[in-house]
């Protein structure tokens, strides 16, 4: 199954306030037909590309997806736009060789049950 969302799908209301976003997770998969080879031509421009961006801090963690697919980066980001605009500088999104799919994070909402009620900043 290939996921191609550039915005989050809708959550159930479960009655537990949402999440601030304080990252967006991107999952990063070859498009379908871009060959390894095509990839790996450009992979020397995104690794310098990414580690830039990891030591700027837009980059928080990355991670090699384990079925071997693609990559997954925490975006340092509020929005999925910002994400996207920090994804969209990378080589192989500006060749159009990935699909992304963009997931907003934030704390686990549940845990303010443990604590009494909602965070002191809210």
């Amino acid at each position: 199954m290939k996921l191609h969302s550039q915005s989050p799908s809708p959550q159930p209301s479960s009655g537990v306030p949402s999440p601030m976003t304080t990252e967006v997770m991107v999952v990063l998969t070859a498009k379908e037909g871009v060959t390894r080879q095509q990839i790996m031509n450009i992979m020397p421009a995104e690794i310098r590309a990414t580690v830039k961006l990891y030591l700027d801090g837009k980059i928080r963690q990355w991670y090699s997806r384990g079925d071997g697919k693609g990559v997954i980066f925490l975006i340092d980001a509020k929005t999925v736009d910002e994400a996207s605009a920090v994804v969209e500088t990378l080589p192989l999104s500006q060749e159009s060789m990935m699909d992304h799919e963009y997931i907003p994070v934030g704390p686990l909402m549940p845990l303010t049950a443990l604590i009494g009620g909602l965070p002191a900043s809210q």
